[in-house]
């Protein structure tokens, strides 16, 4: 711990963030700003540290990207980028990569939080309120149809007898009409 009296130097406070986690450097110029004493010693202490590539965006990207991408989808993993000060074709590669995987990542997610309890309007409303909350499938449509379109793939392979997980596809919905009208009455028949 430090001693009383003791301030560390600029260097010491970025060396000490980032042994905790990768940051930018704009996420560090940020955070240090109101310790700076002489204009101009931050910027140095930061290219010093950018020199030895202690700094490197292209680590913070992935370490996001790394950590994020599990629970959240491309809307939120952008919009946290963006907070931290990272932007450019490194994040536009990161952001591509994580939309191709963004569906099969959401269902899973869904699957381990969400389905227990689906079926019924209280399932429809924690599917909802979690994709409002995780940011996927924001693009191209709101939250709420992309937890219509996983309910009803999983309500028609229900009906089908098949894992419900596999019946899943992302290019729209794998329930008729008819499979999905058919188990509706069964379900209010057994309620």
């Amino acid at each position: 711990m430090n001693k009383p009296g003791f301030q560390p130097s600029l260097k010491g406070r970025a060396l000490r963030l980032l042994s905790q986690r990768e940051h930018s450097r704009a996420e560090l110029e940020r955070k240090l700003a109101p310790h700076e004493e002489v204009p101009g010693e931050l910027a140095k202490a930061l290219d010093e540290l950018q020199a030895r590539d202690f700094i490197n965006d292209g680590r913070a990207i992935e370490s996001v990207v790394h950590r994020r991408s599990g629970k959240l989808g491309a809307a939120r993993v952008k919009q946290e980028l963006a907070a931290k000060g990272l932007s450019g074709e490194a994040v536009a590669q990161a952001l591509a990569d994580l939309r191709e995987t963004e569906s099969s990542r959401a269902q899973e997610v869904w699957r381990k939080k969400i389905w227990p309890g689906a079926p019924g309007p209280s399932g429809t409303c924690q599917t909802n309120a979690f994709f409002d909350h995780t940011g996927i499938f924001c693009r191209g449509g709101s939250p709420h149809r992309a937890g219509r379109r996983i309910r009803r793939g999983l309500s028609a392979a229900r009906v089908a007898g098949s894992n419900p997980v596999q019946g899943f596809r992302s290019s729209g919905t794998c329930a008729s009409a008819a499979a999905l009208a058919q188990w509706r009455s069964s379900a209010a028949r057994s309620v």
